[in-house]
C-alpha cells in the first residue's frame, strides 16, 4: 500500500518546503488539492502508485480541521489506508515577522492584522495538530535543517539504522521543541570566564581541551557512551526513524558544542547516521551546501529567526 503523509499546518510555518522534501525522497506531492477530491487521494485504490504528500491548510476552500479528522479517523478504522498527519507549526511573532517583511497577506486576515489571522487559524487548526503524528516547531529550524528532518522521519529506511540528529542549544534561547532527549551540559567547566577563550566556539581546540579537562566531562561522555548509546536499537526496534538528542548550556557555544561534537563523532564510529546541528551559534555550523542555509522556507515567507 503506498505511503500517505498529510502535510498541514500554520501558514509560514514551511509547508511548501517539507512537501518538496517529501518529493526528494520519492513521494508525488499535491499542495491544496480541492476538498471534494481529498476523500479519493486519501484512499489509495492502485498499489502501484507513488507514495503521496498531500499538502493542506487554511486557504483550501471549505477547510474543515474536524471533519478532514473524522475521515481520518473512519480509515483507520476499516483499514483502507495509512495516513500520517505531519503538522508544522512555529511560534507566533516569527510568523508575524515573517509575513511583515514579505509583505504577504496572512490568508485569513485580508483586511485585518497579520495577528488576528494567526489566532484563528491556530484554533482552526487545533484539531489536526492534536492527532498529528509528527508536529515540527519551524521557528528555530533553517530552509535546510527542516528538509533533513523530513527527510529522516519520511525516507524509505527499510534495512538501515536510524538517523540520529545530535544538536546543540542555548537555554538563554528555549528548549529544542523537536529534541525527544535533552541533556544539560551547564556543570561543566565553563570557558565563558576565560577572556581568551570567550569568543571561541567549541569547536576550537582550546576551548575543547579547557571543557575536557574537567573530570565531569568524562563522566558524561563515559555514562552515554555506557547507557544511550546501548538503547538506540530499542528506538529501532519501536520504528523510530528519526532520534534527535540535545546538548544544553547557558550561551550555547561552548560546553554544548564540545559535548555534542564528541558525542556525534562517537556515534559515527559505532556506525549510525548522524545529523549534527548547532542551533544557537551559527558561525560554528560547516553546512554541505551554503545556499541551502540562505534561502528563505521555499514557497513560504521568508525569515529565520534564531539562526
Amino acid at each position: 500500500m503506498p505511503r500517505i503523509v498529510l502535510v498541514t499546518g500554520m501558514a509560514g510555518a514551511g509547508r511548501t518546503t517539507a512537501l518538496r522534501a517529501l518529493e526528494d525522497v520519492g513521494f508525488e506531492a499535491v499542495d491544496n488539492p480541492p476538498i471534494d477530491l481529498l476523500d479519493s487521494l486519501l484512499q489509495p485504490s492502485d498499489e502501484s502508485r507513488r507514495h503521496l504528500a498531500i499538502g493542506i491548510d487554511c486557504r483550501a476552500h471549505a477547510f474543515d480541521s474536524q471533519g478532514l479528522n473524522r475521515r481520518l479517523d473512519e480509515l483507520l478504522r476499516d483499514g483502507s489506508g495509512h495516513v500520517r498527519v505531519l503538522f508544522l507549526d512555529c511560534e507566533e511573532e516569527i510568523l508575524r515577522r515573517r509575513f511583515t517583511e514579505t509583505r504577504r497577506r496572512h490568508p485569513l486576515a485580508q483586511d485585518r492584522r497579520v495577528t488576528d489571522g494567526i489566532a484563528e487559524e491556530r484554533i482552526l487548526m487545533a484539531p489536526l495538530r492534536e492527532r498529528a503524528d509528527l508536529v515540527i516547531d519551524t521557528s528555530q529550524l533553517a530552509p535546510g535543517d527542516l528538509r533533513k528532518i523530513v527527510v529522516g522521519h519520511f525516507a524509505e529506511t527499510a534495512g538501515e539504522r536510524l538517523t540520529v540528529s545530535v544538536m546543540s542549544f542555548a537555554y538563554r534561547n528555549g528548549l529544542p521543541r523537536e529534541a525527544d532527549l535533552v541533556f544539560d551540559v551547564r556543570f561543566l567547566a565553563n570557558p565563558h570566564y576565560v577572556d581568551a577563550l570567550r569568543p571561541r566556539t567549541g569547536k576550537d581546540p582550546a576551548v575543547r581541551a579547557y571543557v575536557e579537562a574537567d573530570p565531569n566531562y568524562q563522566v558524561l561522555i563515559g555514562g552515554l557512551d555506557s547507557v544511550l548509546k546501548p538503547l538506540l536499537p530499542a528506538y529501532q526496534s519501536e520504528g523510530k526513524s528519526y532520534l534527535t538528542i540535545a546538548f544544553g548550556c547557558t550561551g550555547g557555544r561552548h560546553r554544548s558544542i564540545v559535548v555534542a561534537e564528541a558525542f556525534a563523532a562517537s556515534l559515527r564510529a559505532a556506525g549510525w547516521p548522524v545529523l549534527l546541528h548547532h542551533r544557537d551559534t551559527p558561525d560554528a555550523n560547516v553546512p554541505s551546501d551554503v545556499n541551502e542555509r540562505d534561502e528563505p522556507l521555499v514557497g513560504e515567507p521568508s525569515g529565520r529567526e534564531g539562526l
